[in-house]
């Protein structure tokens, strides 16, 4: 259960980044909202499951999510430049998540 709520807080991670984008620096109300709310979910869901795993462990993996979902939505839907080098630095970040969570995350 500990590792679903890191993997939902992680995809609430993704939402508050696009909405930090879209809030062009909190000065549109509907993305800076949502911001606000998607990191205080994202927060809050990452704080229930450290009740149940290794901090680093967990972080790493809450952190992992965040940055490759968020550059990839960023490459797909925003336009964001895309090149074999990103794709193998977000393919980098995805083994070493693995890599960690295979290493042992739990108590």
């Amino acid at each position: 259960m500990a590792w679903i709520l890191v993997i939902v807080a992680g995809l609430f991670e993704v939402a508050m980044a696009l909405c930090l984008k879209g809030s062009r620096g909190f000065t549109q109300l509907w993305p800076s909202l949502g911001f606000l709310v998607f990191a205080v979910t994202s927060f809050g869901l990452l704080n229930l499951a450290l009740k149940d795993l290794e901090v680093g462990t967990a972080y790493a993996v809450w952190v992992g999510i965040g940055a490759v979902g968020t550059a990839a939505l960023g490459m797909l839907v925003l336009g964001d430049d895309v090149s074999a080098v990103k794709i193998g630095a977000l393919a980098l970040i995805i083994v070493g998540v693995i890599g960690l969570n295979l290493a042992g995350g739990a108590h």
